[in-house]
Formats: structure tokens, C-alpha cells, sequence
């Protein structure tokens, strides 16, 4: 199998595959959109919100925003994240502060809520590990792939940011390859 960059910017990556099936091209797309550990803020404690939104509606919100999860991101880790803003404003992802360094929103400009005079929105989130498996904020990315006249397959990674796209396809890759391991003892044992 042989792996040609065709583009690479920002967030997406084009790559061209030549010796590789379809399906095997399937099982990583599906690798990348579901299997790839990210973090996502999952549970919100509200203190005050004197906005027009419902908590709910806010959380869901917040949960939503794309997180820069470095690597060494394992499952049970949990990084603490708050948010304490007066109205009038638009209170966007940068606004949300957390203490460590390696784990922070990716984009700083996303909109969350507009506060208006005299309006208050103070809480405390917590992000967790998961995949997209267990829900849509724990997605990394999107990935599709198509065969060209010549039998390749042209294979496109779109990140939502968490990460470089390259990063990414290594890390679906790597999860893939621990799947095949992992297949391999258990078949062994069963002899």
C-alpha cells in the first residue's frame, strides 16, 4: 500500500491510497469518526444563569465545542473547566477557563449565549475521554473516501479541530492496529 498527501491545510487532509480495498478504506473512515478518543465537557454544574436560555439548553451548548485533547488523553481523565460572565455581551468558547494547559478550546470565537443588561451566567464544567461512539460531541472528525479512474482511493480527513487532521489518521489507526492485536491474543488462546 502506498500513501500520497494530496493536500494538507488547516483542519482538512486529502491523501491518495494506491493497493488498498474499499472496505479496508471504510473501516478506517469509520475508525476515525468513532473510535478516536477526545475529550468533550460532559457535566455542568449551574450556580447562576439569569439569561433567557434554559440550563439544559446551555449545557448542551457548551458540550458541544471542540476541546484540544493532546495525546496522552486516556480514559477517567477529567479536566475541570468555569465560566463567570455579566451581561452585556456575547459570552464566547474563550471565555471558558480551565487550569490546564494541554487541554483548552480549540476555537476561541464560538458563540455560546448573548447576556443582556443585568443577566449572569456562572458554572463549572467537567471534561471527560470518550468517542463518538458514546455521542456526537465525542466525534473528532469526518472522513469520506472515493476510487478515481486508476483504482486509487482518494481519502479526505476533516478534524473538527481536537487535533490535526494527520493526528487524527494516526490515531485510528493506531486504534485499529491495537484492535487487530487484540484479536490476534484472543485467537490464540481459543486454540
Amino acid at each position: 500500500m502506498k500513501t500520497e498527501i494530496i493536500e494538507s491545510k488547516g483542519n482538512k487532509l486529502s491523501i491518495k491510497v494506491s493497493g488498498a480495498t474499499l472496505p479496508f478504506m471504510n473501516t478506517i473512515r469509520r475508525v476515525c469518526i468513532g473510535r478516536v478518543p477526545i475529550m468533550a465537557i460532559d457535566m455542568i454544574t449551574m450556580y447562576e444563569n439569569t439569561s433567557s436560555m434554559f440550563d439544559e439548553y446551555v449545557a448542551h451548548r457548551i458540550g458541544l465545542i471542540p476541546l484540544i485533547t493532546p495525546k496522552g488523553a486516556k480514559e477517567g481523565m477529567e479536566v475541570s473547566f468555569s465560566l463567570d460572565e455579566s451581561g452585556p455581551k456575547v459570552v464566547y468558547s474563550g471565555d471558558l477557563k480551565t487550569q490546564d494547559k494541554d487541554v483548552k478550546v480549540a476555537k476561541d470565537r464560538i458563540p455560546i449565549i448573548s447576556l443582556y443588561e443585568g443577566q449572569n451566567l456562572r458554572l463549572e464544567g467537567k471534561a471527560v475521554v470518550g468517542t463518538g461512539m458514546k455521542h456526537a460531541k465525542f466525534q473528532s472528525g469526518v472522513s469520506a473516501y472515493e476510487e478515481d479512474e486508476k483504482g486509487n482511493v482518494i481519502f479526505r480527513v476533516e478534524s473538527f479541530y481536537q487535533m490535526n487532521p494527520k493526528e487524527l489518521l494516526v490515531r485510528g489507526c493506531k486504534g485499529l492496529e491495537n484492535d487487530f492485536a487484540e484479536l490476534g491474543k484472543a485467537l490464540k488462546k481459543a486454540k
